[in-house]
């Protein structure tokens, strides 16, 4: 490994690695000394992304009328209920998201310069924190607006690989953060922000593919195609597996940015109860008869 890091910085210049693009600026809108980053934006336009394709599922009718007998009805989110959501998913991301990177990856960095726990726009948010955060959001819906939560759970983990994969983009990628292991594969990009400029893996965009279009096209079709939504808990479940797979997988090429568990890197520890609690759900969900959907009116709205 020693000698690899003396000949590494002779042998760059021969590996047809791809100079991050100078033209591709981490602001997306810069006036004087305001500024609003790509990170930002991709978090409003993941959420919004997520929302819309919700409403478009559940406006849908064929897709919610199981084939052959019931359990019983079930409640389809109506427009306010995805709205509402919407506020209390935005607090359980950013506030997950940022405390699962102060307690989960960068405790000690945190500690030393507290007023870092603040700067969001610089980075810094763990997917595993922001999910955490979002399961609870769930939970005060489903309790407070008497909606089953496997059912919310899975209208909202079919818009949920739309926002992940914009994040991994315009967020991960445009930051030049969580890049991959060192490598003299041909698509391999060298990152201003790695202190070595070694060619590395575009690891953001292998988890954009997997975590966000593979994961939304394979919930899509299960829902379109074969009536998932009928059996709540299927599409939750199945986002929950594949995830953690995907990230597991990942992490295989993606550059550790915290201290190891034995053979395990920490996302792939914090991963791998998600693959286990995934296949549980899908496997009670199949097992389980339909439901019969049920809709409500939208409340009126005074003026």
């Amino acid at each position: 490994m020693f000698l690899f890091s003396l000949l590494m910085p002779n042998l760059i210049p021969l590996i047809q690695a791809i100079p991050f693009p100078d033209w591709i600026s981490p602001n997306a809108i810069s006036i004087g000394n305001f500024s609003v980053k790509w990170y930002g934006v991709s978090y409003v336009l993941g959420v919004l992304g997520a929302y819309l394709w919700a409403r478009h599922l559940t406006k849908q009718k064929d897709i919610w009328i199981p084939n052959g007998a019931t359990r019983g009805n079930d409640i389809i989110p109506n427009k306010r209920m995805l709205e509402d959501f919407v506020f209390f998913a935005l607090l359980g991301i950013i506030i997950g998201g940022r405390l699962g990177s102060v307690l989960l990856y960068d405790t000690a960095q945190y500690i030393q310069d507290p007023i870092k726990i603040l700067q969001v726009w610089k980075g810094g948010m763990a997917f595993h924190g922001g999910f955490i955060g979002v399961c609870v959001a769930l939970i005060y819906m489903s309790k407070t607006r008497k909606i089953s939560l496997m059912r919310i759970s899975d209208v909202v983990a079919c818009g949920a690989p739309i926002g992940i994969g914009l994040v991994r983009l315009l967020g991960n990628f445009v930051n030049q953060e969580l890049y991959g292991r060192i490598t003299d594969v041909p698509w391999a990009f060298i990152f201003a922000s790695d202190p070595g400029s070694y060619p590395r893996h575009p690891s953001q965009l292998y988890e954009a593919g997997l975590e966000g279009i593979a994961i939304f096209v394979i919930l899509m079709i299960a829902a379109k195609r074969f009536k998932a939504l009928t059996k709540p808990g299927i599409c939750a479940g199945g986002f929950i597996f594949l995830y953690g797979i995907f990230r597991m997988f990942v992490e295989l090429f993606r550059e550790p940015d915290a201290t190891l568990f034995g053979p395990l890197t920490r996302g792939m520890a914090y991963s791998l109860p998600m693959v286990i609690i995934g296949a549980i759900l899908v496997i009670w969900a199949i097992k389980r008869a339909p439901v019969a959907p049920k809709r409500v009116a939208e409340p009126q709205t005074e003026v």
